[in-house]
């Protein structure tokens, strides 16, 4: 099953399929066409209309016609003039490139510039930039053909760059999402080789054998094979995310096999007797290890009842395999150990490291000795980490991942600085019946919105209907650009009746009005400036609708792809901090569960509280948005770094039963035997969610990047404050094991005499 994982080429929407602004785009989008099938690319040059350069322009554009998947292409050379016919009454489409005697470049370049309604929309006369839009079959755009289609048309356009020396640049929903798919399954086996380069690394480091290598190698490599084949066995193609899922498996998957191994090694170097070992490491740290991995799975599955598709199947594929992960390191790792030779002396060298000796005594010290300025420095840390966590910011980008050194990056730039991006934004007015766009009434509305419109700089150049009743009237009046106005309400009745239905390749109409003449609807592109600032440029063109319209406004609706994408990052930013909570109740029942304590569950979910604060502190005193990509980071952070409270809250109890409830000597037991695994473990999380820093989305390198810093600051805490606070504040009292509790001890008292 894990060979047949295939990519995914389809768009995924951040808004859930009932909301009302998806609901909303996708009628408008059955109305009018998507725009999700256009390539667009674009060039500058001062001298485009030299015979030379504007040949290399008409050859590329008549070999792209020709290749596989392209179905139409329009670009300057195929703009349109309208002729006036007074014997007809009728304007006649006629094509300005469509001469083989064209005149000399100034006198085109002059004759194009003449044309106002196509400024801003296939070429911005100061900077002399032009664009061509390739528009791609639907069917193949979705599909693996994908990449074949948009190499073919990069190797045309390769070819043009090649005689004319210009560099073209390239945008589009096809282009940007062959791209970022391509780097998803490059960046996949990246991260699967680094993750186990770096466990490799460490793991020889610590423990200084190859032996344990090889075994913690077939526990992470059975486990990237499951969650492959579980992709495929559950429908899901390979996203963004969950292609992290394989090399996340790698990272979270050695601390299992550390904490296993080194309760293995500390037993052997006590007793030297292998049964007694394995006996040890199932039931002493296998319900812990069951535990920290439920805790860490959890942290996942809050993904699962987010109403957004793409973050469902990575939560639910990855809860899946951290639990399996827990079932094939507890078979795999006492397999392995029962049927080779007791680890040499060199093997448990690392027990007894003295760097790592050293560290753990000065821990003891410090939670014996110097609790006060333990909580002093923790109290002042809360407070500094409050102040840095209200700092922060909600705001997202359509395009956030993609860094921005990019050529996916730079080139949107390019589109922006020329033509203000090329995210559609759409405003629809409902006339309220069949033809309703013949009302002049709504002409001169909506040429007054589209000049209110004006004053923001991020909408580019509108295209609608008033833009083509405009160009008509330039027409009527024998091409003269000071015409170039809406006609008054004596003119437009004889001037709009000249233009057909259908004028040419680009069937301009069909965009602006749907078939039955109800719908009319303005479209503009908007620069990539940020949700937060996108939310309020959307406000203000609601209260310039309002203004204009009056109590029509509510028929007039703002859509397109930048309005669907910036309600989805402020809903996905909701969900994800909802998660949040779920995961932390999800979490405080399975602790509760294992050790039957309130207090156990406030000591292991509190003391980690402390990590995220920092963590959000951090992003605030550094800028970092809060966006998808990083509100995920705070879920997945909690459920690894309270795996360590697990850990020693579980040996620490366990000692409380072996030393009669003394809790200091209980305290000095637990940090010496869980202190190492944990300062292990922590090595490995952080170095293992350090390789995602190398990747090339800036959602994953955030999330590589803010858990790393939350495991750093987790281990810390745990380390120091936890311990603390059991030593001031834990009185327990004396009682009896529970009856899990009394069964394991009783075997284990048994099954030692018995050997």
């Amino acid at each position: 099953m894990a060979t047949k994982v295939k990519l995914s080429y389809k768009p995924a929407p951040l808004l859930p399929k009932t909301d009302s602004i998806l609901v909303q785009n996708e009628m408008f989008s059955k109305l009018f066409g998507k725009g999700e099938n256009i390539m667009v690319i674009g060039v500058t040059d001062s001298l485009f209309f030299e015979k030379d350069n504007l040949s290399s322009w008409f050859a590329l554009e008549k070999n792209l016609k020709n290749k596989d998947g392209v179905e139409n292409i329009f670009s300057i050379t195929d703009i349109i003039t309208l002729a006036k016919d007074t014997l007809t009454k009728k304007f006649v489409a006629q094509k300005l490139f469509a001469s083989s005697n064209l005149p000399e470049s100034d006198s085109l370049s002059r004759l194009v510039n003449s044309l106002p309604f196509y400024e801003g929309l296939l070429y911005n006369s100061e900077t002399h930039t032009y664009l061509m839009l390739i528009t791609l079959n639907r069917e193949l755009i979705t599909k693996v053909n994908r990449i074949r289609i948009i190499n073919g048309i990069l190797d045309e356009c390769k070819v043009y760059e090649k005689n004319t020396g210009n560099q073209l640049h390239y945008s589009g929903l096809p282009y940007i999402r062959a791209v970022v798919a391509e780097m998803i399954k490059f960046e996949m086996f990246l991260f699967v080789a680094l993750a186990v380069l770096a466990t490799s690394l460490i793991l020889y480091f610590l423990f200084r054998s190859f032996r344990i290598i090889f075994i913690s190698l077939v526990v992470v490599g059975t486990s990237v094979i499951w969650s492959l084949g579980s992709l495929t066995l559950l429908g899901y193609d390979l996203t963004l995310l969950t292609a992290v899922v394989p090399p996340l498996l790698i990272i979270i998957g050695v601390p299992n096999c550390i904490y296993l191994i080194n309760k293995y090694h500390h037993e052997i170097a006590h007793h030297k007797n292998k049964m007694r070992a394995l006996f040890r490491v199932i039931y002493r740290i296998g319900s812990a290890t069951f535990l920290t991995n439920l805790t860490t799975a959890l942290g996942f599955v809050t993904f699962v009842f987010t109403k957004t598709q793409i973050l469902r199947e990575f939560g639910l594929v990855a809860f899946l395999n951290i639990l399996g992960i827990f079932v094939i390191s507890l078979i795999i790792i006492p397999f392995f150990f029962s049927i080779t030779p007791l680890p040499k002396q060199r093997h448990l060298k690392h027990l007894n490291r003295t760097t790592f000796k050293q560290a753990i005594s000065r821990i003891v010290m410090t939670v014996y000795y110097k609790r006060k300025w333990v909580f002093v420095v923790t109290v002042v840390t809360i407070v500094f980490g409050l102040v840095g966590a209200s700092m922060l910011k909600a705001n997202g980008y359509m395009v956030d991942d993609v860094p921005r050194n990019h050529p996916v990056q730079r080139d949107l730039k390019f589109f922006e600085r020329h033509f203000t991006g090329i995210m559609p934004l759409e405003i629809v007015l409902n006339t309220g019946r069949p033809n309703g766009f013949q009302n002049y009434s709504n002409y001169q509305k909506i040429d007054r919105l589209q000049k209110e419109l004006e004053k923001y700089p991020e909408l580019s150049k509108p295209f609608s209907i008033v833009e083509l009743a405009k160009f008509a009237r330039q027409a009527y009046y024998n091409g003269n650009k000071k015409q170039y106005r809406l006609p008054g309400p004596f003119e437009r009745a004889f001037i709009m009746s000249y233009i057909p239905r259908s004028i040419g390749v680009s069937d301009m109409y069909a965009k602006m009005v749907d078939s039955t003449g109800q719908y009319m609807r303005i479209m503009y592109n908007v620069a990539d400036v940020g949700s937060q600032q996108m939310g309020v440029l959307f406000d203000s063109i609601n209260n310039d609708i309002q203004q204009v319209f009056g109590s029509d406004s509510k028929n007039v609706s703002i859509t397109g792809a930048s309005v669907v994408t910036s309600y989805g990052i402020k809903y996905l930013v909701h969900s994800l901090t909802s998660s949040l909570f779920l995961a932390i109740l999800l979490i405080a029942i399975a602790i509760a569960w294992l050790f039957r304590k309130f207090k156990m569950v406030l000591f292991a979910i509190g003391i980690n509280f402390i990590p995220l604060i920092l963590t959000a502190a951090t992003m605030g005193y550094f800028g970092i948005n809060l966006k998808p990509s990083t509100v995920i980071v705070f879920s997945i952070a909690l459920g690894i770094a309270v795996d360590n409270s697990i850990h020693f809250l579980t040996k620490y109890r366990q000692e409380l039963y072996w030393t009669g409830f003394n809790v200091k000597e209980s305290i000095f037991h637990a940090i010496r035997e869980t202190g190492i695994s944990m300062i292990y473990t922590s090595i490995v999380l952080l170095f293992g969610f350090s390789v995602f820093i190398a990747s090339s989305f800036g959602g994953t390198k955030s999330l590589g990047l803010l858990v790393a810093i939350t495991l750093l600051y987790a281990v810390v805490t745990n380390l120091f404050v936890l311990p603390s606070i059991l030593r001031q504040f834990d009185k327990p009292k004396p009682s009896k094991p529970s009856v899990d509790e009394e069964i394991v001890l009783e075997m284990s008292s048994g099954f030692d005499d018995e050997i």
